[in-house]
């Protein structure tokens, strides 16, 4: 499991979608919570790809560090330190070249081999 995770944010972190699709199931779910609102969510590796492109492209530089690992039976969470630095203006938001220091949670679920599920909190 921790082996898939390193993998997945070594690709992340090098803006390779593909790396990341590689290691994802066909059904994988995916959620991202700021605060306690869901603000983004697919479902399947389709869905995914589409998001993925999406933000590759918000961000010049960006990368997600593991500062804390837990497993579990078939999951793990791990807390991540998040800088990112972003290369367009956000609408009604930061703007180009602002610095995103973040602190959260990503919570992995496996299953034969594949990451299935991937919860974010931030």
């Amino acid at each position: 499991m921790k082996d898939l995770i390193d993998r997945y944010l070594a690709a992340y972190n090098a803006f390779d979608v593909d790396g990341m699709l590689s290691l994802l199931s066909q059904d994988v779910r995916f959620e991202n919570y700021s605060g306690n609102q869901l603000t983004a969510a697919t479902s399947g590796i389709d869905e995914f790809r589409n998001l993925a492109e999406q933000s590759r492209s918000l961000f010049s530089e960006r990368e997600q560090r593991i500062a804390g690992l837990e497993f579990g039976h078939d999951s793990a969470i791990a807390v991540i330190a998040y800088r990112g630095k972003l290369a367009a203006d956000i609408p009604d938001g930061p703007s180009a070249s602002t610095v995103l220091d973040l602190q959260g949670e990503s919570e992995f679920s496996f299953g034969n081999g594949q990451i299935t599920r991937i919860v974010d909190r931030s």
